[in-house]
């Protein structure tokens, strides 16, 4: 069972990369059809969109323009994959199984949207709440508690980085910089209806943490000031969501 929950991780990992590919451009799900080369536009044939395989047995270039096909394709199907599994194997084959599946793979397309754009679209972070709250124990009270507080928050850090920051390091570019992005607020208030206050602080703790590193390396490279937050806040969720629940399990 298994072996077949991983390839169905697979799979959706796949059908995931067209929709973070096609949601952005507002490319229709429907036409084309098939997926198609980002470079050359041709159409790929269905034995080169095996998941995972494909990618190898291509030698990571396309076929017909012989362009070479990110790492991201493979990462975020074995990503889909690996979570698929670990989810099965906490929750079993039940209705919160596939609530908390359909929430995290949402979160996996928000991620590496807002890597790429550094903004998400609204309709996706509306979807993650919606099916957020149908989680068990999911507590509304909480997630507009911590929402609000991070609102507040956001608003006393983002008058720092502008006007203290800005005026301390010489950087002018600092003066249009917010704290979070219009995005990271709804992750938020998702991380505090799940977890609780407490929990839900340590999540938000773990995924700052983490974004450090990235938020370091850019600031001396000057690549972009600008961190996505949403893979990090998702991130703290995965870690938060697995190791709690493997306590609630002992």
């Amino acid at each position: 069972m298994i072996y077949l929950i991983f390839i169905f991780g697979l799979l959706m990992g796949s059908f995931l990369n067209m929709l973070i590919y096609r949601l952005p451009l507002g490319i229709s799900l429907l036409n084309p059809k098939r997926s198609i080369c980002p470079t050359c536009k041709k159409i790929i044939k269905w034995y080169e969109n095996i998941p995972l395989v494909s990618y190898f047995l291509l030698k990571t270039r396309c076929s017909n323009c012989n362009t070479k096909i990110s790492f991201i394709y493979p990462l975020i199907e074995i990503l889909t994959a690996i979570i698929t599994v670990l989810l099965f194997s906490i929750l079993g084959l039940n209705a919160e199984f596939f609530i908390v599946l359909i929430l995290f793979y949402i979160l996996i397309m928000l991620s590496f949207i807002d890597l790429k754009y550094k903004a998400v679209p609204d309709y996706l972070l509306i979807l993650a709440f919606i099916f957020a709250i149908f989680i068990e124990n999911f507590s509304l009270k909480n997630a507009f508690i911590f929402a609000g507080a991070f609102v507040m928050l956001e608003l006393f850090v983002t008058f720092y980085i502008q006007n203290i920051k800005s005026f301390l390091l010489k950087d002018e570019s600092l003066k249009n910089q917010r704290a979070m992005g219009d995005g990271d607020l709804p992750i938020i208030a998702i991380i505090g209806g799940m977890f609780g206050i407490k929990l839900g602080v340590l999540a938000i703790f773990v995924a700052a943490v983490i974004a450090i590193i990235p938020s370091i390396i850019n600031s001396f490279i000057k690549k972009d000031i600008e961190t996505a937050f949403i893979p990090f806040l998702s991130l703290g969720i995965l870690i938060i969501y697995f190791f709690n629940t493997e306590i609630l399990l002992l």
